[in-house]
């Protein structure tokens, strides 16, 4: 049977590697961390296996005592690499210093609750990124402004289907079908020209820049079925990003509109 200070280092280590794989962590991150809290508490017998949507820990204190298995589904996923990066050293501390488990526990709460920006701050980022971006492609000082208003209630918008669930697919493209729709009337309008630089900048908020670079190196570290799972995520939000821009300059085409 496992004894109660076992489960709570279980359950401690557990908690710390849904966090990491919620915030977007590597999968050999993820494992390393896990591996590192049991150990640094006298856990010399772990297991740990990761994707990109669960985790299995393992563990054995020795003995005539019988394994103790544990499974949890990670269903959000978002990106806070430095959240990763704290429980990461946290895991570094308590095996060079080990602390009460509760402590550990109350400080790995804390991290995972520690609000890092507000909702506007958020937007503005989101807004400002699209403008330079927009910027960069050539465009001009209209082509900004309307990048910044594009920006900003793309983001936003975004946000607001997060709240309500809704899948991974059906949320970009709906976004950047909104980005593009966005866009097109700013040039209909004559508030600016550069469509193709508004629709690319504004797109850049919503590229899967992350999941791409953990797929390679997932794969590069020898986890190929997380490295295959994040790279077809890359895929499927790339192909829902062109989807969503494709299908409102084709309608808007057919209707008589001009890019």
């Amino acid at each position: 049977m496992i004894t109660p200070i076992e489960k709570s280092v279980l359950m401690l280590a557990l908690r710390a590697g849904e966090i990491m794989l919620m915030s977007g962590s590597e999968i050999y991150r993820v494992e390393d961390t896990v591996t590192r809290i049991c150990q640094a508490y006298g856990i010399p017998y772990v297991e740990v296996f990761a994707t990109t949507t669960g985790i299995i820990i393992s563990l054995d204190s020795g003995g005539d005592g019988k394994p103790y298995t544990i499974v949890k589904r990670i269903q959000r996923v978002s990106v806070d690499l430095d959240r990763i990066s704290m429980i990461n050293d946290l895991s570094r501390k308590l095996v060079a210093n080990p602390c009460p488990i509760s402590e550990a526990n109350k400080r790995l709460e804390q991290i995972a609750g520690e609000a890092k920006y507000t909702f506007p701050l958020q937007v503005l980022g989101g807004a400002l990124v699209a403008s330079f971006f927009t910027l960069m492609l050539g465009a001009g000082f209209r082509e900004f402004g309307c990048s910044l208003a594009i920006g900003a209630i793309a983001f936003a918008f975004g946000h607001l289907l997060d709240k309500y669930r809704f899948n991974l697919f059906i949320r970009n493209f709906t976004v950047c079908a909104l980005i593009a729709l966005m866009a097109l009337l700013f040039n209909a309008t004559g508030l600016a020209y550069n469509t193709d630089a508004m629709i690319v900048g504004s797109l850049m908020i919503f590229l899967p820049g992350l999941a791409f670079t953990n797929a390679m190196r997932d794969s590069l570290a020898g986890d190929l079925l997380a490295g295959g799972a994040r790279a077809m995520e890359a895929a499927l939000i790339a192909i829902s990003i062109a989807s969503g821009v494709g299908v409102v300059l084709f309608s808007w085409v057919s209707l008589g509109g001009a890019i």
